[in-house]
């Protein structure tokens, strides 16, 4: 029997490598995001089925589930930074933003499936969150806050979803290099994206987080793997990051 399979976020970045990777592992896809053109390509590069959704709208989410009868994994990636002002300048709108789309949309796709993810006899779910889950740091506090809740979230519906066939899987990365992320969160200032990341030798790519979860979801449906944190080498910790090479040459793998 083909899996299905719901990936949030998926047009860009993290959300559309996770796509490319269990399409590749045979699921059958269903590509949920706001862009219409950019799923298109996704669909045709990868056979995924494209869904144009924006996952804050309730009634919207309510209309996809509806057409969804059974789910085996579901992949709650949508979210994003979107500001790095300090708390004394912070704009609440900002605020409201960042948790519609990193908490409340998972919230709302995750209570529409779950009769489809209990009718798949044993599923699972995957909520991508972040470091910053755990961690603050200065000038991060709508997306910190934000990705606190959704770890909570998380841990919540695991305890929730006891005795019943659902995994509950959080994958936590690191520092991530993506055409987007970096970008929306300074406003579209790609000089200072690019600092984030100047001199890092290899931050993670959107592939690496996608092979993240191709592991968790491919292990035997007793295996839950609570959380998984993942970052590059260069990145010791939140606050921990070495700029400037690692290795000699070309890594040997």
């Amino acid at each position: 029997m083909v899996k299905t399979t719901v990936v949030t976020g998926a047009s860009s970045g993290i959300g559309a490598a996770i796509t490319a990777r269990l399409a590749k592992e045979g699921y059958q896809v269903l590509a949920v995001a706001r862009r219409a053109d950019r799923l298109a390509e996704l669909a045709e590069r990868t056979g995924a089925t494209p869904y144009v959704l924006d996952v804050t709208d309730v009634d919207a989410v309510a209309r996809f589930a509806a057409t969804v009868e059974r789910c085996d994994v579901l992949v709650n990636n949508a979210g994003g930074a979107f500001d790095a002002a300090t708390l004394e300048a912070a704009d609440p709108e900002v605020w409201r933003h960042s948790f519609d789309v990193n908490v409340l949309g998972t919230l709302n796709i995750t209570r529409a499936l779950m009769p489809a993810l209990l009718a798949a006899g044993g599923a699972t779910v995957v909520t991508m969150t972040s470091t910053a889950g755990f961690a603050v740091y200065e000038g991060g506090g709508s997306y910190t806050a934000a990705k606190h809740a959704a770890h909570a979230l998380s841990g919540t519906l695991r305890l929730e979803l006891s005795g019943r066939p659902v995994r509950v899987v959080e994958i936590a990365p690191g520092m991530v290099k993506t055409e987007e992320f970096a970008v929306n969160r300074f406003a579209g200032d790609v000089d200072k994206a690019a600092a984030v990341y100047a001199d890092v030798d290899r931050p993670l790519t959107a592939d690496d987080v996608a092979e993240c979860v191709a592991f968790a979801v491919g292990l035997p449906i007793h295996v839950n793997v609570d959380q998984l944190v993942v970052r590059p080498l260069a990145q010791a910790a939140q606050h921990k990051l070495h700029r400037g090479p690692l290795f000699d040459g070309e890594a040997t793998r």
